[in-house]
């Protein structure tokens, strides 16, 4: 009967054994994760060096020019798009193009005005109003006939409506200049550009052709110095 006790104890010990085992395994996902928590708290307290590095600032790179700045600043006031290009040497000549034409439109305005209301006081022999007259229209001390004065009228009439047309064709090409000219700031107007003779064959009709090719570049923004 001992060896039996003794398998029975010997099962007895097995059998706890195994279940101290296995409720160490059933148990361990619900013990702490030290190890995780320590690698978040690490992370937390990580400086973010990228977020907080200080960002360049915009003066590093030289602002672009824009055309279209140049065009709206000439259509409103002539000359300013000249100066947005930096060529300050051709304003004065805008302003002499459409200054002049502006001068002559207000010249002929008022000569019109003038041959206009003598024309009406001739022609309805308003011998009252003769004081009215310019005193440059008259001739021998009487106003010069009506048919002068329409011929006069008429012609600084024509004259007025021309000088007007100019000052608008002269306000456009200001705007023209400058749109262009704020174009080519984009390219490389230097003596670096280069042109090259470029020899060409087309078997198709056994012909021989010689081109000429012209390198454009755009210009390469300059970054300024900066120090920090």
């Amino acid at each position: 009967m001992r060896w039996f006790y003794s398998v029975i104890l010997f099962s007895f010990l097995t059998v706890s054994a195994c279940a101290q085992d296995s409720s160490k395994i059933h148990f361990s996902p619900l013990l702490p994760d030290t190890t995780r928590k320590i690698g978040t708290i690490k992370k937390i307290q990580q400086p973010d060096t990228i977020a907080n590095a200080p960002a360049a600032p915009d003066s590093l790179l030289k602002p672009k020019h824009d055309p279209h700045k140049a065009t709206m600043r000439s259509l409103i006031l002539p000359g300013w798009g000249q100066a947005y290009n930096h060529e300050y040497w051709k304003i004065p000549l805008v302003y002499a193009a459409i200054g002049i034409p502006i001068g002559t439109y207000f010249y002929n305005n008022t000569w019109y005005k003038r041959t206009r209301d003598a024309y009406t006081i001739v022609i309805n022999n308003d011998t009252a109003n003769f004081g009215k007259v310019n005193p440059k229209l008259f001739y021998n001390g009487y106003p010069i006939d009506a048919a002068s004065l329409q011929r006069y009228r008429n012609e600084f009439r024509q004259s007025r409506d021309y000088s007007l047309l100019i000052t608008l064709f002269a306000w456009g090409l200001n705007v023209v200049d400058a749109t262009v000219f704020g174009h080519l700031k984009q390219f490389d107007v230097s003596d670096d550009l280069s042109m090259k003779i470029q020899p060409s064959y087309n078997p198709v009709n056994n012909s021989t052709n010689l081109g000429f090719v012209f390198n454009f570049k755009p210009k390469q923004h300059k970054m300024l110095g900066y120090a920090p």
